[in-house]
Parts: C-alpha cells; structure tokens; sequence
C-alpha cells in the first residue's frame, strides 16, 4: 500500500518554501522588474532534503512540496506588477492609501479565483500531447524531481520526460545545474562579463542605435538558453520574429515618421520628440503598447477559438463527478459541485471587499467591478495557461495592462474617476492579474503532477493553503519594502508598478489611452491568425524585450542541430532527451543561483560592476562566455 504523499513532512517543507521564495521573489520582482519562477528552485532543495532524510516516497511527496511552495511565484507576480503603483502614485496623491489587509485580500481572491477557474481546464491541457503543447517550465521541474526518484513509478504516463533510471539522469542534470547555475551566479553577483550582448559593442553600434534606431540584444544566460531549448525551434522562431518586427520595423518607422514629434497625448510625461528618443526609448513608449494590443485581440481571439474547448472542459469535469459529488478516479479533480459552488463564494466576498473596502460602500460600482473582474479573469485563464504551456512565459503584465485600461474606461463612465478609481482599479487589476498568474503556474504545477502520478485533487486542495501562506507573506514583504526603500525613491525599479501608475493616472484625469497603437497590435493578431502563424507566440515576442528572446531562437537552434545531425534516429532521440536533461539543468541551476544573488543582494553584499558593463569589452567577454556555454552543451550531449 502506497503512502499518501500529502503529510506533515510534505505539508512542512511547502509551506516553508512558499514563505522563504514569496520574500526573495518580491524583493528580486520590485527590484529588476523579473519575477524568477520558483518551481524549479524548491524542486532541487524538496529534492535534497528529501534525499538527506532518506525519504520513501520522496517523488510524490516533492510534487506537493513543489505544488504548495510554487505559489510564491505566482502570488508575487499578480501583487507586484499592480499593487506597488498605490504607492507610487501616493507620492504624487497623498490622499491615496493602501494598507496590509487590502494588499492580502486582494492577493489571497485573485489567487483563489485563479485555481478554481483553471481546474475545469486542466484536462485539455495536461493530457494533450507535448507537441501540441511543450510544458518547458514543466519539462525541467519534472527532470528535477525525478532525479531524486527512488522507483514507484507505476503510474507515470508515457511521454513524461526521462522515464529512465533516476541514476542516469542525476549525474548529468546536476552537473549542468551546476554549470549553468556557477555561470548565471558569476553574472548576477559577480559581474565579471555582461548579462547581454549588443550591436553597441561593435564599431558604429552606437551610430546605428541612435540614428537609425536599430539595435540588437541578446541576453547570454544558461536559464534562458535552456528554456529555448525547451521550447523548440518553431515557437522560439515566431516569438523572436514578434520581437524583430517590432525592435526592427516598427521603432525605426516610427521615428522616420515621427522625427520632429512628441506623440504623448496618452502619456504627458513624455516630452521628447520620437526622433530624439532611444530605440529602447521607443519600444517602452510605444512598441510595447502595440504589443499589448496584440496580446490582447491574439486572447480574444484565442476564447473566440477554444469557445468549445471551455464548453467541453466544463463538461469533462461533470462527466468526472459521480451523482454524490465524489470524482469519480484517480485522475479526476475536486468535485465541479464544489468548484462551483467555491468559485460563486469567492465571487461573493471580493464583491463585498470591493463594495466595503474598496468603493467606500458604493453598490454601483461594486457590481460593475465585479462584473468586469469575474468575466476578465475567466476569459483570460485559458490565455494565460495556453502561454505557459506553449512557451513558458506569461504575458499577465500585458493582460493587466489591458485589464487596468479596460477598468479605468468603464469605472470612469460610470462615475468613478480621480484617486478613488485610481485605487479602486489598481485593486481590481491586482485580483485579475494574480487570477491570471496562479493559472498560469498552476497549469504548470498540474502537468508535472500528471507526470509524476500525483492525484490532481491533493494538488489542487494544497494549493489552497500555498496561496494564503503567500498572500500574506507579500503583503508583509511589500509594505516592509516600501517604509525601507519607499517604491517612488527609485531605489526598487519596480518597473511593472510604474508602468501601471503611468497608464492609470492619465486614465483616470481624462487624459486617455494609446488606443491607435492598441488597434495596430489588434489588426496585426488579426492578419496572423488569417495567416495561420500562432498570434500569441508572435505578440509575446513584440511586448517582451529583444533581449530576453533572442536566446529563446539560439536554444531552439541548438535543439534543431542535436537532432538532426545523425543519419540514425535513434541517436537524434537519445541526444534530443539529453539535450533536454541539460537545458533542465540550465534553467534549475540558474534559478537557484537566482534566488542565492537575490538572497544576497537583499542582506547587503552587492558588487559594484557598472562601470565595467558599460565598456564594451565586458559585452566581449560575455558573447565568449556564451559561445564556450554553446560548445559545452553541444558537445555534452553527444557523450
């Protein structure tokens, strides 16, 4: 008889986890603007530690610990991105407030809100084939986990990454989290090379960027080249192919078109014509934007498409129920009577935390918050799991962006406008936005758990009490960062919050949005779609930075290479799941490492690189770095 993997020694270590990544993610989030994912990380220490005790069981027991502790992530993303610009915008309106309570509750529904509107789903998902669907976050933490498996894996599906003997995958994963780990860590703590690549290091680089706005980037991480490897060539080439259409065509046709013009009629701050701007400049002020209008129509587009997949995932979850409301296998979920049931209580307190502690008591707007809220979080669930599943990447910061937009415009028809509605829809976009996270992580959490044979009703009955242990820890992180930093010195970046604060408060004194450059982003899904070419691997690419996608096309070239090179299929397959092992080793080294610098950064010991990074010797160091980095992958998965 099998022991259950849901105990005090699972339970512990997840709670544990959620608390230690909550803190480290939000101080790395507000302080560079990337929100690590923390699946990976906690996935090697449940490892470890499980390991040191000699732990039967362990597999299943590390998904739970995983499951629980990955909710930091999630939680932290959904708060940061939105709730920080109260603060932000305090400076400027001392009568805005925000306290510990609102911030928790806020995080705590949105996170709720997320895991019950994402379990009807889970089955299209998690059961679909890895080429429809490559999982590459997931990919990487089930290799971690399995490890340290000690056997028991009778029900592991077919398909799931390395059903090979825990030793032969151990050695060559650690030793590549090692490596790519020691190589992000010397980076992040270090700086003994730069983090990206430039064509400013070149001979009239810096002539190029500046007169004709063209300029190229490519980060040089392991973790990030792991991921590419992860994704494949096809959707790491369309994300790239978003990015180059808007860093090649769209910034340098906007400053020949707009040379001698300020174009801020939605943002007053901007007093730079566009001709004077930086190409970076230029993608922040406007690309991104056209990005977020593509992102958005590619989601409407994408409900419009999987209409009858949300009908019949609804149904796939009735069908599991049997008549006394118990699921009805081991591979069935919490009961959709309960899902159901859970879900319109849900919705009933946030409604009574907006109605009273929110909008001042005001049911009018409560209800229209509500509304807008409920049917927003849920639409946008399955674009949010679709991303993660494709790509690894979610685009919540777009999506809120939109959110945010779409909110103040109709709060602001209906009468809410000035400091209140700008609390009041900041509020509303930190529920959608950590909504809209936690079903992206937890699409994640339920694949790994598929593959590993875990009962997705423990997972999803877990996930509950990983949400409450993080909402409350970010809300005591953020406040305690704010009264040490304060979020409008500059100190923490913050940089998702400030561009929330920059949409929102023009938004709300009338001044508007950049709705021309939303319709570009729109059209341009819309001609994809016609197209056939996947329109939200594309538009991610336009709304993420150059430099974070480049990599992601290196990584999928190197799988395409390893693949390919044989005559003999059956060495392309092995050095393929090799390759896969590495590139998992990549990203759960450079993770860990992540947490480590963030951890350090937060106790005081920060090294001062900048004067180096700015002289373009160090971008050499850091493409020589890499290219050995490239070779040494290659190379090892022909051993």
């Amino acid at each position: 008889m099998k022991k259950s993997e849901v105990n005090v020694w699972s339970v512990t270590w997840g709670v544990l986890m959620a608390v230690l990544f909550s803190a480290a993610a939000a101080y790395l989030g507000l302080k560079v603007g990337q929100v690590f994912e923390a699946a990976i990380p906690i996935a090697i220490i449940a490892v470890g530690v499980s390991a040191a005790a000699k732990r039967s069981n362990a597999l299943r027991e590390n998904v739970i610990i995983q499951s629980i502790g990955a909710c930091s992530g999630a939680v932290v993303a959904g708060a940061i991105f939105t709730l920080p610009a109260i603060y932000i915008l305090q400076a400027k309106y001392p009568e805005m407030s925000a306290d510990f309570l609102k911030i928790f509750i806020a995080s705590l529904l949105g996170g709720v809100l997320g895991i019950l509107f994402l379990i009807p789903f889970r089955r299209y998902f998690v059961e679909a084939p890895q080429e429809q669907f490559p999982f590459p976050e997931a990919t990487a933490t089930t290799q971690v986990l399995k490890s340290g498996d000690t056997g028991d894996n009778a029900n592991v599906p077919d398909g799931s990454p390395s059903n090979s003997s825990a030793s032969s995958q151990a050695k060559p994963l650690l030793f590549a989290g090692l490596i790519g780990g020691l190589y992000d860590f010397i980076v992040a703590t270090f700086g003994w090379w730069n983090e990206n690549v430039t064509s400013r290091m070149i001979p009239y680089g810096d002539d190029l960027a500046e007169k004709a706005k063209l300029v190229f980037k490519n980060n040089t991480g392991a973790a990030v080249l792991g991921l590419g490897y992860i994704i494949g060539f096809r959707y790491a080439l369309i994300i790239t192919l978003g990015s180059l259409f808007v860093w090649w065509l769209v910034v340098p046709g906007m400053a020949l078109l707009f040379s001698d013009t300020v174009l801020n009629q939605w943002n007053p701050a901007i007093a730079t014509a566009v001709g004077d701007m930086s190409p970076e400049q230029i993608f922040t002020s406007y690309g991104k934007s056209i990005g977020i209008g593509a992102i958005a129509m590619a989601g409407i587009i994408g409900i419009i498409k999987s209409w009858g997949v949300i009908k019949s995932a609804v149904g796939l979850a009735t069908k599991a129920t049997d008549t006394n409301g118990e699921t009805a296998s081991n591979n069935s979920d919490l009961p959709f009577r309960f899902i159901a049931i859970a879900a319109g209580m849900t919705l009933i307190l946030t409604f009574l935390f907006f109605w009273f502690g929110v909008m001042d008591g005001n049911l009018l707007f409560a209800a229209v918050a509500i509304i807008l809220t409920a049917v927003i979080a849920f639409l946008f669930t399955t674009v949010a799991a679709n991303a993660i599943a494709i790509v690894g990447s979610n685009p919540v910061s777009g999506m809120t962006l939109m959110t945010l937009i779409l909110a103040s415009v109709v709060m602001v028809a209906v009468g809410l406008k000035g400091t209140g509605g700008m609390v009041a829809a900041l509020i509303m976009g930190g529920v959608v936005c950590t909504a809209l996270s936690m079903a992206g992580s937890f699409i994640t959490d339920l694949k790994i758990g598929y593959w590993c044979g875990t009962l997705p009703k423990k997972q999803e009955t877990w996930k509950f009490l990983g949400t409450l242990v993080s909402a409350a820890t970010v809300g005591g992180v953020m406040m305690l960062l704010n009264e040490t930093y304060g979020f409008a010195s500059g100190t923490l970046a913050a940089p998702q919050a400030n561009a929330m604060a920059a949409v929102i408060d023009p938004l709300m004194n009338g001044v508007g949005a950049p709705w021309p450059l939303y319709a570009l982003g729109a059209v341009i899904a819309i001609v994809l779609t016609l197209c056939k070419v996947p329109a939200l691997a594309f538009a991610l690419g336009m709304f993420i930075p150059m430099e974070l996608n480049v990599p992601l096309v290196i990584g999928g070239a190197i799988s395409w290479y390893v693949t390919t090179r044989s005559k003999d299929d059956t060495v392309n397959k092995a050095r393929g799941e090799k390759g896969n092992l590495l590139a998992s080793g990549f990203i759960a080294g450079g993770a860990l490492m992540g947490v480590i610098s963030a951890l350090l950064r937060f106790g005081g010991i920060q090294f001062d690189y900048e004067t180096w990074w700015a002289n373009p010797l160090s971008e050499l160091a850091s493409l020589i770095a890499y290219i050995l980095l490239i070779i040494y992958f290659i190379k090892a998965t022909k051993r």
